[in-house]
């Protein structure tokens, strides 16, 4: 389990703030409870190149490993 997946999961406010989590090709496409506890410098810090936001969607671009983070979160919450 890599710790960019923790780091990842609770910049997006934590297991309870996710409703849904898929990865993309190159995102994690997320939906979020509530979008304002989610911390961008936090996600760029974890490595994100960006950040997505559209209501309670939030797309964050990792690259390739979109699919591994994905898991990887799925098995924390």
């Amino acid at each position: 389990m890599s710790s960019k997946a923790q780091q990842i999961l609770i910049a997006l406010g934590g297991a309870d703030n996710i409703i849904e989590i898929e990865p993309c090709i190159t995102r994690l496409r997320t939906e979020v409870h509530d979008p304002s506890v989610v911390d961008e410098a936090a996600l760029k810090a974890a490595g994100a190149h960006g950040v997505i936001r559209a209501g309670s969607v939030v797309q964050v671009v990792v690259g390739p490993e979109a699919d591994n983070l994905a898991e990887d979160i799925e098995d924390l919450m």
